[in-house]
């Protein structure tokens, strides 16, 4: 298991300091806001803690209020909002500085049958032909900067459509979908919570990016700002993130200085197992 994913799995085993209340850090190294993949990675362990393990999570709406500061410990508390016959609802603030940066709501139901339906998976190249991150950075940015980017990472990430980076130095690349195979750096246990949890924390990995791959924008180019805004998932079917998952990002609408993207997870099998929406800010100096 590569050490970025062991530093990973330790932030999301929470500690719990009070009934319904968890305490989390951030990385050592991370020096500006908390990522906003662990904040709601962390939350949903804190709700999943208080539920029993026969309800799985189903969906979770979450809102980043403030940034969070990577320096001091994050405080979550849950609200046991409803325990009823099929569905358990739970709401979680995480609190830093006696105020709350971000709000969590997670329904998690028993499961049950029923009709049954799910979109096509669209068509990509399989995760083995496509190169690495780290190789896609090197001509890009050169071996120092592609190895410190990629050593940090827990996520194997592989991507079928242009890096934004790309876009931004070539305008014909410009495309309002993505296209982004996506697996853990190492082998994980059978549990369904820390799967979730781990997707939940890479669905905010590259979900943005879509918004700025289709303006040839990118992060760090000197003139794009951004940050997320809300965020929504639904998990239709368990599924391993251990295991190569496609993630296939397009980008409905963008203005007002925000961008909309949305997400849909297979499986190899073809399987649709999430769906993610996202709404983030999105600001041009030059605009």
């Amino acid at each position: 298991m590569k050490e970025s994913l062991k530093a990973l799995l330790d932030l999301l085993d929470l500690e719990q300091i009070e009934n319904d209340i968890f305490r989390g850090r951030s990385p050592e190294d991370r020096q500006q806001r908390v990522f906003g993949g662990q904040v709601a990675g962390q939350a949903l362990v804190a709700a999943g803690r208080t539920v029993p393990v026969n309800r799985p999570v189903h969906s979770l709406h979450a809102y980043f209020i403030r940034p969070g500061d990577p320096l001091v410990p994050i405080v979550y508390t849950v609200d046991r909002v409803r325990d009823g016959r099929s569905f358990t609802t739970r709401r979680v603030l995480a609190i830093q500085h006696g105020k709350a940066i971000f709000s969590l709501s997670a329904s998690f139901q028993v499961e049950e049958g029923g009709v049954a339906h799910h979109a096509a998976m669209p068509d990509a190249p399989a995760p083995e032909t496509l190169p690495t991150q780290r190789e896609r950075l090197l001509p890009l940015f050169g071996e120092r900067f592609a190895e410190e980017f990629t050593s940090r990472r827990p996520i194997d990430v592989r991507h079928a459509t242009p890096l934004t980076w790309e876009a931004a130095k070539d305008p014909a690349l410009t495309t309002p979908e993505s296209k982004v195979w996506l697996k853990v750096d190492g082998e994980l246990p059978d549990d369904p919570l820390l799967h979730v949890c781990l997707m939940t924390y890479a669905s905010d990995m590259t979900l943005l990016d879509t918004v700025l791959l289709n303006h040839g924008l990118a992060w760090g180019d000197k003139r794009t700002m951004g940050a997320s805004l809300d965020h929504a998932m639904w998990f239709h079917k368990p599924f391993r993130v251990d295991d190569w998952l496609l993630y296939a990002q397009d980008t409905p609408f963008a203005g007002g200085g925000r961008g909309l993207a949305h997400g849909q997870v297979f499986t190899r099998e073809g399987d649709l197992v999430v769906s993610v929406m996202q709404e983030g800010l999105v600001r041009v100096v030059d605009a």
